[in-house]
């Protein structure tokens, strides 16, 4: 990508502000969303993105460009989610574990939730998959990722995640017809 060059060539001459500020315009809502159907809450998601953006920033020296700056930005942000889900699954077994009761409430109070019912659906289908098929299935069915990039950016092979995306539409296929009652 044209950008990516652009950006890394502001950075190594020493133009740390313009090159920040086009990574943000270029990647800043993809990241954002990437993030956000992953985690679901916006104001988690806007702290996992500050942090996606302080490691990349820190490492962009060590940058080897035989990779895309999109891919590797967002294998940062898996990371940082996986991160995240995995602190977050600690907390929840230690406390009350969260209920599709509070979710769904939670989804409806948020004013950056504008979906319908179907929607919703889809948003507690996929916060019950497990870590890596929740990623996979974001990032094929609402990124439009290729697998190819996907498998970039999760370090795996594009078989195991068309396999792994298999699974996970599966799942959210037999949920959402569960939600709506479609199998009686």
């Amino acid at each position: 990508m044209a950008e990516d060059k652009t950006i890394l060539e502001l950075y190594r001459n020493g133009e740390q502000n313009q090159a920040f500020n086009l990574l943000v315009r270029e990647y800043g809502e993809k990241l954002y969303w990437h993030i956000r159907t992953l985690v679901l809450d916006h104001d988690d998601a806007n702290d996992l993105l500050q942090n996606t953006y302080v490691k990349a920033w820190n490492s962009l020296e060590t940058f080897r460009e035989d990779a895309k700056l999109y891919t590797w930005l967002y294998r940062i942000a898996t990371n940082e989610v996986f991160t995240f889900l995995n602190r977050k699954k600690i907390i929840n077994f230690l406390s009350i574990s969260r209920n599709e009761a509070t979710l769904e409430r939670q989804l409806a109070a948020d004013p950056n939730f504008n979906g319908d019912k179907v929607q919703m659906s889809i948003q507690k289908a996929v916060a019950k998959l497990p870590p890596k098929q929740k990623v996979v299935f974001n990032l094929r069915y609402w990124q439009e990722m290729k697998y190819e990039d996907m498998a970039e950016v999760l370090d795996s092979s594009a078989g195991s995640l068309k396999a792994s995306y298999h699974h996970a539409y599966q799942k959210v296929v037999e949920y959402i017809k569960k939600d709506f009652d479609m199998d009686n």
